[in-house]
């Protein structure tokens, strides 16, 4: 098991790095300049003096080199500061620590709604193959995947808002001071990734358990005369899950895609909202340490997984 944490490391260090080049790039490559951007909101687009605009650039920094620019950002990190916001001048990191609670609320309720739904319908979905049960638990997964997280999210807002006369409340309202208007907040949102990820998990089930409850081990329990439901959950459920744990694992990228554009929708304050903000002001050094922040978590939920197999199958972690 160390030599496979170990191994997933290494592999997760270039995986980092590219990711901060990418974002470095690209985001110098988009049109837009931050310091236009803050003399044009404080005076008029037509008021804008070069000579101001090239001083706020060096203050910025916007004007150096660009490897320069990136080896001070990466110095930055190793030395565990995000930077600060190019827009406000306030540090990213305390922002990002104030809103990822939010976007971990909502990401922690999706994974519970997806996995707690998905798994009992992939399971009912196999072990009642060909019937209606089958038929719908197939039509919904289909369903939900093949519809946009922005439509649904727009539907369940008009629904509320047109047939029952009821707002979502907006804003963020903490878990500890005000329970329920907080769960009635991320409710909404986590509901509709859920059901993104509560698709994908139902369909991998049903199909990695019509392939392993056909397999002569299970024969050989109900031979045993091991009870139904002793046969799915201590032998097919466990070596169904293999699969089912990758394939949510690469999902994880949407789930994230998922967070930000719900979080727009519902106006949730978390991370992925801030996100949005500091693209569209062109806000460098935020964006950057969002995207960092995103893909070290993808890398650290991969992790998860890995050490998951490694648990459900001991030959993974001895490899």
């Amino acid at each position: 098991m160390q030599r496979l944490i170990v191994r997933r490391l290494l592999i997760a260090i270039p995986t980092l790095v590219g990711a901060t080049i990418l974002v470095f790039v690209v985001m110098r490559v988009i049109p837009g300049d931050i310091a236009y951007a803050l003399l044009a909101g404080e005076e008029g687009a037509a008021q804008v003096d070069p000579d101001t605009l090239a001083e706020l650039r060096r203050q910025l920094g916007t004007d150096r080199p660009l490897h320069v620019q990136y080896i001070d950002w990466i110095a930055g990190l190793l030395q565990g500061s995000l930077g600060d916001s190019m827009w406000n001048r306030l540090p990213v990191g305390g922002e990002i620590a104030r809103r990822l609670p939010i976007t971990l609320e909502i990401a922690l309720l999706s994974v519970a709604m997806g996995f707690g739904a998905g798994l009992p319908l992939g399971i009912v979905s196999a072990l009642r193959r060909d019937t209606w049960a089958d038929l719908i638990s197939r039509i919904a997964s289909i369903l939900f995947l093949a519809i946009p997280s922005f439509w649904l999210g727009l539907l369940i807002l008009l629904l509320t808002t047109r047939l029952f006369t009821w707002i979502p409340p907006l804003g963020y309202h903490p878990l500890w001071s005000s329970p329920g208007t907080n769960l009635v907040q991320v409710l909404f949102p986590s509901l509709v990734i859920g059901s993104h990820l509560m698709a994908i998990v139902a369909r991998m089930t049903r199909s990695t358990m019509l392939e392993v409850i056909n397999e002569d081990y299970i024969r050989v329990a109900r031979a045993k005369g091991f009870s139904e439901r002793q046969i799915v959950l201590r032998h097919a459920l466990k070596n169904s899950l293999l699969p089912v744990l990758t394939i949510a694992s690469l999902s994880f990228g949407t789930l994230l895609g998922g967070a930000v554009v719900m979080e727009r929708v519902f106006s949730v304050p978390g991370i992925g909202s801030y996100l949005i903000e500091s693209i569209t002001v062109r806000d460098y050094t935020a964006v950057q340490a969002l995207v960092f922040v995103f893909a070290a978590a993808f890398i650290v939920i991969n992790l998860i997984v890995d050490l998951a197999h490694g648990w459900l199958d001991p030959r993974i972690s001895s490899s």
